[in-house]
């Protein structure tokens, strides 16, 4: 009977700052590991940046596009970009002429 309540006495010491390391290790835990966590912001940081590149890379082609739109424009018509659409949607060359095929970057 002593010895079960010495055991009770010094369990009252021990108990509240066990339970106190566990809920500060449980929100540890989730701040590490949890859905808004450490890790998972990092990986969506990465994500971002992945994002952003796949954004500029569409951006510059987009530009790319309409300055060859713009070249062709009624008000201000470049004759040569003129031409080579004309070759290429006609498939036509003058015989004086050698054609080089470029491969396509991208």
């Amino acid at each position: 009977m002593a010895v079960l309540h010495e055991f009770r006495r010094r369990s009252r010491h021990v108990v509240v700052p066990v339970l106190g390391a566990c809920v500060i290790g449980y929100f540890v835990y989730h701040t590490v590991q949890g859905d808004r966590g450490l890790l998972a912001y990092m990986r969506l940081s990465g994500e971002v940046a992945r994002a952003e590149a796949v954004l500029a890379d569409a951006r510059a082609e987009r530009m790319r596009l309409e300055h060859k739109v713009n070249l062709l424009d009624g008000d201000s018509l470049d004759l040569d970009m003129l031409e080579e659409r004309a070759r290429d949607v006609l498939n036509r060359v003058r015989d004086d002429e050698i054609v080089v095929f470029m491969p396509v970057e991208g």
